[in-house]
């Protein structure tokens, strides 16, 4: 596998960015873009990612317009603010209706206008701004965009009732996305950005992973997603690939991430993959920037944990088993660790005495793969994929009962495809499961987020508001939401690694959490290099930039935190009580 070279490998004037967060797609391309300049090209950088961290990393203060860079004469750099733009653009649909429908109505529709699905439709707004400028394609060679639209938001653009003029028409309750009438006017901007992206003379979609499995399969999904678009000019670029090893942590990381590549999805393996080696220190100032796709430099920072005691995975165990927690969430973005950590605190508990009802949203075979069910545990899994096409199957049964246009049945199919949609099939799975398990501690792998709860709430005084006959709330999660709003009862258990997107990410979940009035106090820092004593000085390095991210949790969750060590294995088994 070569090495990513901007000079061999960029050859379009449209360079879009996307992956998992926490894969390093605000480094690539920021290196990509000040690369070019360095070598004469003109170059216009644009993040349209709400934990953007574009300021620190060029050390600037920057806006939505554009900003030269002084110490590289060729870049301009713009930050778009797309959770500004989703809120304006809320208001701008909602606006019209203020006073002329009921204050419950307002409310519904607000919260449908208020998920992430909604943020990426205005980041899209604001980048088409950026691809169709006919002036700017002339004034600069090429056009970095960090953050690319996902597959689901493009094919919801292109629906014609996506434009219809009244939220309401969106029958089934559960949407994220909402209807897109305050943007009519924008139609043909859209569809010539997207016929710009799908462009491979013009455009080319940097797919940025990592070599781990979690990141690989996201690369996937999304790989396929937009080459059902007809978007096929994708370059896959693997960052943070360990390249040597000289001491048994850096040698069982190597063995890791060669595992990971040679099991990588099959379709991946079809599109041009390059690598970014492994670089010890967080991408902020132009030296490491500059620095980012040749070479690496190993700085030991001297910072220290500001924490007296670095609690462990059993004091978070022994606080919610002492203050008798009966519903515990583990809550994260995907790869971080979610599962382990839902299964080590299930085993903790049983071997209290406990009887633990322990669900995931995992397959049955990966959960038993952790852990055996034991007198005081019993598990099951929820089959995402099954729930979500049941939910689909009542949705759209109805839809056509109630002899809807075929333009509206393709809105609501591509509306519950929406990630929201999803949350809400899996999540009534869960109340089921919560319901039936009053005389258990309930830990369930995997939390709604508060925009979920916040939906299904409005959703439901809603439905007391306006009789409709689709996307009725079950009694089981009418009763969960109040259950989950007692701080004495719901634990839900943040888990994110020590690094910049992965914390930021998180934190907003937690804020996210606590608009929906679901109380969260324990934080857990998984994978942590720190933990590891490695002697390997490029991981050393790495590890001691960890600190920072420690302290910040640390203080964040008011010390209510613990660090787990990274570890080569699957922990599962008795290795879950070594955490």
């Amino acid at each position: 596998m070569e090495q990513f070279n901007t000079q061999k490998q960029v050859y379009t004037k449209y360079l879009f960015y996307t992956g998992k967060g926490g894969v390093g797609k605000t480094s690539v391309a920021c290196a990509t873009a000040v690369t070019l300049a360095d070598s004469g090209k003109k170059v216009l950088l644009i993040s349209t990612d709400p934990a953007s961290n574009l300021q620190d990393v060029f050390e600037t203060e920057l806006n939505g317009k554009g900003v030269p860079i002084a110490a590289v004469p060729n870049l301009v750099v713009a930050n778009l603010d797309p959770i500004q733009s989703a809120a304006e653009y809320r208001e701008s649909v909602i606006a019209p209706y203020r006073g002329k429908l009921p204050d419950v109505v307002l409310k519904n529709m607000e919260e449908q206008l208020s998920g992430s699905c909604t943020v990426e439709i205005a980041a899209f707004n604001e980048f088409s701004n950026f691809i169709t400028d006919d002036s700017l394609a002339m004034e600069y060679d090429h056009i970095v965009f960090d953050t690319a639209p996902t597959g689901h938001t493009l094919r919801m653009l292109q629906l014609p009732s996506a434009w219809s003029n009244f939220i309401s028409e969106n029958t089934h309750g559960a949407s994220c996305l909402g209807q897109l009438s305050g943007l009519e006017d924008r139609r043909q901007i859209y569809k010539q950005a997207v016929s710009t992206l799908a462009d491979k003379t013009m455009t080319t979609l940097m797919l940025v992973s990592r070599p781990d499995n979690a990141p690989l399969k996201e690369a996937d999904r999304a790989s396929s997603e937009l080459r059902e678009l007809g978007i096929d000019n994708q370059l896959l670029i693997i960052n943070g690939i360990l390249l040597t090893y000289d001491d048994e942590v850096s040698k069982k990381l190597f063995d890791k991430q060669q595992k990971s590549l040679s099991d990588m999805p099959n379709r991946l393996k079809e599109i041009p993959v390059v690598q970014i080696p492994l670089r010890a220190y967080n991408i902020l100032g132009l030296e490491n920037i500059r620095s980012f796709l040749t070479d690496d430099h190993y700085v030991i920072k001297n910072e220290k944990i500001a924490s007296d005691y670095i609690p462990h995975l059993k004091d978070v165990i022994e606080d919610v088993y002492n203050t008798n927690k009966k519903v515990i969430f583990t809550m994260g973005k995907g790869g971080v660790g979610k599962t382990t950590v839902a299964a080590a605190i299930a085993l903790g508990l049983a071997q209290k005495g406990v009887k633990v009802h322990l669900t995931t949203t995992d397959p049955a075979a990966h959960l038993k793969n952790v852990i055996d069910e034991q007198p005081n545990i019993s598990m099951s899994h929820i089959d995402e994929h099954e729930v979500l096409e049941k939910y689909k199957e009542t949705v759209l049964k109805k839809a056509r009962e109630n002899n809807m246009s075929d333009d509206d049945i393709a809105y609501i199919e591509e509306d519950l495809r929406s990630p929201c949609t999803q949350e809400i099939a899996v999540f009534r799975a869960f109340a089921d499961i919560v319901d039936r398990a009053e005389k258990e501690v309930v830990v369930i792998d995997t939390a709604p987020t508060g925009h979920t709860l916040l939906l299904l709430d409005s959703t439901q005084s809603y439905h007391k508001e306006v009789q409709r006959t689709m996307g009725d709330t079950p009694e089981s999660v009418k009763k969960l939401l109040p259950k989950l709003r007692n701080a004495d009862e719901t634990e839900v258990v943040i888990v994110t690694l020590a690094e910049t997107t992965p914390v930021f990410e998180a934190m907003r979940l937690e804020e996210d959490l606590h608009r929906a009035g679901i109380h969260s106090k324990w934080w857990v820092i998984n994978s942590s290099l720190y933990a590891t004593d490695t002697k390997n000085r490029m991981l050393k390095a790495k590890a001691s930039n960890e600190i920072e991210w420690i302290n910040k949790v640390a203080a964040h969750a008011d010390g209510n935190f613990a660090v787990i060590k990274w570890s080569s294995e699957d922990i599962k088994g008795d290795k879950l009580l070594e955490l």
